[in-house]
């Protein structure tokens, strides 16, 4: 057997490549949809891939699937499981508990696994030259490092009522389920820590069974289904906004991208004309470059592994957008990362603010401040704290707001224009991401404490912050 683990960072999520070196066959479950990185590893392996699996319609990345498919020529295997309302809308082979995929001499067994969503399942693989018993348990976002997935994605972000509640007692008993497997199994799971689709990951790539009997909070409930849905379902992180858009292209037939797109590099005259029509600007350079000098009405979200998720946040489906990037090396990485999201409509790109500056225009600085002058300005300011609710609740500072910065622009009442503000979050780039949308809805009276949290706490022991 010939296995490879795919972990794409900026999402915090896995993909397989599994193989029978034997057959030179291949399969490949929840793939990216930069689907070269596969295409890539069979051709280095001899392989072809026959099989493209995937565990469930997933929330949190556009699946690189059927790309795949229609580039090797392999067939599509989806859950066939959950009802009506939870089935894909284009040609696929459909799978049903205890169905059997043969990929040369290993098996694929199909365990419905619900409770993130109604259609989940995982894949129970045996290595037959070796053993009769299976060895690996692919587990989509079922099982994690250490937590299991959220059963409230489908409320929070695809507004569909009345699923959270369900989604948790389901999941309560396909726990039963993974409980009763063989504490040998290698687990190998969807994501890892980062990612939204659950709120205490692990950082590790794979665990065991037996090990997340002992490790994992879900296994401890075994006799209290009202204490697992309980603890399962209170402070979950904030669902991006994109997820929506995402349960919604995974299941509909949509148009493919079969290639990574290349990015016109854009003249300066071309990007005042689009900034004066309106066309959103996202400024990928690292905050503190950015902080000391920006194209007036950009959005700050550094190029890091998060670019895509806060992305996700602030660029609408159907508007064309520029980017801002520190070198040429940057703009494939950011492409990547956006089509991994389906944020296809790149207008083109700019390197650095040269180019505005060429053509007459002006930059501004951002206002960071250090924790002296906080500390001079926060009685006479308006805090805003721009984490996320878990967070905040936690422990924050006294008098501080909770404004999360993925819904700010829904706030921004809560923000004053005549009064100082000074934001915040827990290391600075959420709220360096906060800075540059305020200062493009013509906010003056700002101030960004960069260092937040990380700093207040380790600085100021004996200064409250309220929990």
């Amino acid at each position: 057997m010939y296995f490879q683990h795919i972990y794409d960072k900026s999402l915090a999520q896995g993909s397989y490549f599994i193989g029978c070196q034997k057959s030179g066959v291949a399969a490949v479950i929840d793939a990216k949809r930069d689907v070269d990185t596969y295409i890539e590893i069979a051709k280095e392996n001899n392989m072809q891939i026959t099989h493209v699996l995937e565990t469930h319609i997933h929330a949190d990345f556009l699946a690189g699937s059927r790309e795949l498919a229609k580039v090797t020529g392999a067939e599509l295997f989806l859950s066939a499981e959950g009802g009506k309302d939870w089935q894909y809308e284009f040609p696929h082979n459909g799978l049903k508990n205890g169905d059997i995929i043969k990929l040369g001499n290993l098996t694929l067994e199909v365990l419905h696994t619900p409770g993130h969503t109604p259609e989940s399942i995982s894949f129970l693989l045996t290595d037959i030259p070796a053993t009769t018993k299976p060895v690996m348990l692919f587990t989509g976002d079922f099982v994690f490092v250490g937590d299991v997935g959220r059963p409230d994605l489908l409320e929070k972000a695809a507004n569909v009522v009345g699923t959270a509640n369900a989604g948790a007692l389901q999941m309560y008993k396909s726990i039963q389920l993974f409980s009763e497997l063989a504490d040998y199994i290698q687990v190998w799971p969807g994501h890892g820590a980062g990612s939204a689709c659950g709120k205490a990951l692990g950082s590790v790539p794979s665990t065991t069974v037996g090990y997340e009997k002992i490790r994992n909070w879900a296994l401890q409930y075994a006799n209290d289904r009202d204490g697992f849905v309980k603890y399962l379902l209170e402070d979950q992180p904030e669902p991006p906004k994109y997820f929506a858009m995402m349960k919604k292209l995974n299941k509909v037939d949509r148009p493919l991208l079969t290639e990574v797109p290349t990015q016109k590099l854009l003249a300066a005259s071309e990007l005042k004309t689009a900034i004066q029509k309106g066309v959103k600007v996202i400024d990928a350079r690292n905050k503190v470059d950015f902080a000391a000098g920006f194209i007036p009405q950009t959005l700050n979200i550094q190029g890091s592994n998060s670019f895509a998720t806060w992305a996700g946040w602030f660029v609408d489906y159907n508007e064309k957008f520029i980017l801002v990037v520190e070198n040429e090396s940057q703009v494939d990485d950011l492409t990547r990362k956006l089509m991994r999201i389906g944020l296809d409509n790149v207008m083109g790109y700019v390197v650095g603010a040269k180019s505005w500056t060429d053509n007459g225009g002006k930059l501004e600085k951002a206002k960071n401040i250090d924790l002296d002058k906080f500390k001079k300005v926060m009685d006479d300011s308006v805090i805003i704290d721009v984490r996320g609710a878990s967070e905040f609740n936690t422990a924050h500072i006294k008098e501080a707001q909770n404004v999360f910065v993925g819904t700010i622009y829904d706030h921004l009442n809560l923000i004053p224009k005549d009064k100082q503000v000074v934001i915040h979050c827990q290391g600075g780039d959420r709220s360096a991401i906060a800075y540059s949308i305020l200062a493009k809805e013509g906010y003056t009276k700002i101030a960004n404490y960069a260092a937040g949290m990380n700093e207040w706490v380790k600085e100021n022991p004996t200064i409250s912050h309220e929990k």
